[in-house]
Formats: structure tokens, sequence, C-alpha cells
């Protein structure tokens, strides 16, 4: 599967994200054995935020990327900045833990928004950040589902949300599509890549050597790791694999413990030209995001330059969709009619890692190699967070990763021939019901 990724992403990385961003230079890949403390592989979010909060304990860390940073989904995502794991990640998390755990994991997401924000202000960050974050309903039973949602929400974890009938939904969107929808002021969006490329620039500050263009193809575990790369070696006490689905063509070989329990699902983007202050605050007033509440969802929010950004569908193989621009067109123009004259700019996609209980996947293979993986589409906060709870374990403050790690996880079914086929079948399920 990761070539196939290679291959398919090389002509949908030109997003619209990396058209507006001025990138440093690019950080030279490593060709020399050297000996830090942490080796940690990818630089998206959970990477560079581990490696951040490590240099700043005084460890010495080096960071390897096997393209640029924010390469993978930290680049290319959909830029919502959301509380919580998701309807089904929390009721995993619920099903299988006590309710104080289940309490700690998602004020451990809450804690996750608020490093984001401080992290933006403490390192000065320019990436668009908004309040606000809308979920949707478009049919009555949804409507019901979301309803009980948002009781849930306040009943066990306190959190405030604010109902919206049809008539309320007015004051949000400029769309006739949706009977209902509940508005998450603790919840935002932003420009990912931006944001990505700011961690990094702060980890670099802090002490942090990053490596682009460099990827890790073999690991020698024991008590001092061997991190392998083709032209030079990371002697260390420790690893942190934060490569997700984009650990390359040697992932299965740098832990093959880990092989099926994530799936790469993938999801896909256009931007539409400038329409204008005037036109884009009046087809989405106060400029929150928004998703439907579907399980395959769309996905929608305005740039800081005016344009509507729009998400949707979800793939199985590395294989893009064909007439992408038309069909998502399609899609945009069913939420907001009044689109149709604009022109699409950018059409981009790429994968997420999803779990098979959507539950984020956070471990140790033995006693000092940390993974983290399946944020599921809700990774631009806590992925952040993961990275903070890694460093602090590897600093001897282990509670609060433990709580992840008691989740269980199991593998996708099928095997690598078949897991694939399957998961489309069981999606098109879905989408059936979503659609009836």
């Amino acid at each position: 599967m990761a070539g196939l990724l290679q291959k398919e992403l090389g002509v949908l990385e030109k997003s619209y994200y990396e058209a507006s961003v001025v990138r440093a230079p690019l950080c030279a890949p490593l060709q020399e054995s050297m000996a830090v403390d942490v080796c940690v592989i990818g630089a998206g979010y959970a990477g560079l935020s581990c490696a951040l909060e490590l240099a700043r304990m005084g460890y010495t860390v080096a960071l390897l990327e096997a393209h640029r940073i924010g390469w993978g989904a930290s680049g290319r995502n959909g830029g919502q900045a959301l509380v919580g794991f998701g309807a089904e990640g929390e009721h995993a998390i619920e099903t299988q833990c006590p309710r104080e755990v289940a309490r700690a994991a998602w004020d451990a997401s809450i804690d996750g928004m608020r490093l984001l924000r401080q992290r933006i202000g403490d390192y000065g960050i320019d990436c668009d950040y908004i309040s606000g974050y809308l979920t949707l309903a478009l049919r009555k039973r949804k409507s019901e589902a979301l309803r009980r949602w948002v009781e849930h929400m306040a009943r066990v974890y306190d959190y405030p949300l604010q109902w919206l009938d049809r008539a309320q939904i007015a004051g949000h969107l400029n769309s006739d599509r949706f009977v209902s929808g509940a508005y998450d002021a603790g919840s935002g969006h932003l420009h990912p890549l931006k944001y990505c490329l700011g961690l990094a620039a702060a980890a670099r500050r802090a002490g942090v050597r990053l490596f682009e263009n460099t990827a890790a193809f073999r690991l020698e575990r024991g008590r001092e790791p061997v991190v392998k790369t083709a032209e030079g070696e990371v002697r260390c006490r420790y690893v942190v694999l934060a490569g997700n689905v984009y650990l390359g063509e040697f992932g299965d070989e740098l832990a093959p413990e880990l092989r099926g329990r994530i799936m790469p699902v993938g999801t896909y983007m256009v931007a539409t030209e400038p329409m204008g202050q005037a036109r884009a605050d009046a087809l989405m007033p106060g400029r929150a995001a928004a998703s439907d509440n579907n399980l395959v969802l769309d996905y929608f929010r305005l740039s800081a330059d005016h344009r509507l950004l729009f998400g949707a569908g979800e793939t199985y193989s590395a294989k893009a969709p064909r007439n992408l621009v038309e069909r998502m067109r399609v899609r945009m123009t069913d939420v907001f009619p009044q689109t149709g004259d604009l022109g699409v700019e950018f059409a981009w996609g790429g994968f997420v890692d999803i779990t098979m209980n959507r539950a984020p996947d956070l471990g140790r293979l033995g006693n000092n190699i940390y993974y983290v993986q399946g944020f599921s589409g809700h990774g631009l906060v806590f992925a952040g967070m993961a990275g903070k709870l890694m460093a602090d374990s590897i600093a001897g403050e282990t509670s609060r990763f433990e709580v992840f790690n008691r989740i269980r996880h199991r593998r996708f079914p099928g095997g690598a021939m078949l897991r694939a086929p399957g998961l489309v079948l069981g999606m098109w399920y879905y989408k059936l019901r979503d659609l009836l």
C-alpha cells in the first residue's frame, strides 16, 4: 500500500495550502551517524509536538521526515480543530473503560485544544485560527442522533453545545439543506500547513535537529535502539514512531506489531476562487467550520482569503476518484447552490488513518519505542496532545499516556489483500443507510 500511496499522492499533493505558504529552506537529509536521546520519525503534528516538548525539557532530539515537513495529513487536512474523538471514538472509549478513564481521555482532548491555542500565541504562529464549529443533520433520523449526542456531551462531559433548529442554522449558514445542527464554540478551524510549519520552526529554535527527505527503513531494537536511513543512522535511548500511514515502504519492518491496526482512508478537497469578503460572510455568517453527521461526510469552511474549502468522499484504495473536480462540485452545490458560478482553482487529496473503533491508538513496544496513530479524522488537535503525552511519558510522567494505552485495538479483518475491499463493502452499507 505504501508505494501506491506515494504514487497517487505525487499527483495530488499540490494543494491550496501548499500554494499559500512560504516554506523555510529544505532541511538537509541525514548523512551521518549521530547519537541523541530520542529519535522521532515523522514531521507531522504528533512528531513535531513530541520533539518540541522533549527539546524544551533538555533532551537531544533528531526528527526524521521521509518527505517534507507536513507532507502527509498534517499539511493537507480539512483544517477542523475539534475537541474530542468523534461520536464513535468516544463510544469505544466509554464502552471499554471505566467512566473516570473515559473522562480523563476527554479532558486530555480539551487540554489539546488549550495546547494548540497556547502554541499559536507563544510561538507567534500565523495560521488563521477562527473559533466555532457546526455539526449538521440532513434528515430527521440523523437529527435525532445529533440531539442524543448533544445531550450526552452535556450529561457525561459537562461540555456545552448549542442546539440549532432549521431557523437558527440560518444565522451560521446560508443553506437550506440541513434540518438541525449543533454549534461548538470550543472548537474551530485554521490553516493546517501554516500551523504545522509553525511547530517545526519552534522545534528548530528549541534545538531539534530536523532532517527532511530522510526515510527510516530499519529499526534495530535494544537498550539503545538504532534507526537506519539511506545515508546515516541515529543511535538513541528512545524512538517515537509518528508516521501513521506514511511510515513509508518500510513501515512493516519498523513495527510489524502494528500491521493492520490502521487503515488509510482517502479524502479529497477543492478550493474555489476567492469570492470576496461580503459574499463569503453572507455564505457562512460567523465563518464557523462545518460538517454533516453522516458516516461518509461533507465538510467545509471559508479560508482567510474568502475561498470556500469543501471536502468530501472516502476511498480505500490509492487511486483518486475519476472526474474529481466535477464530483466535488456536485457535492458542493448540493450544499450551496449559489456557488455554482465559482471556479475551482485547487483540488487535492490525502490519506487519514482510521482505527477499527475510531479511537486513537497510543502505546509502547517494549520499554523504549513509542507509537501514535489512528486519529480517525480528529488529529489536528489531539495529535499535538498525543505528542506531548509521549514526551511526558519519556520524561517519567506516564499517567496520562497510560489512559490511552488502556484502549484495546483490533486489526482490520481480511489480511493485506482483503482488508480494503471488506472496508469498502462496509462503507457502502453505511452510505446507503445515510442516503435512505
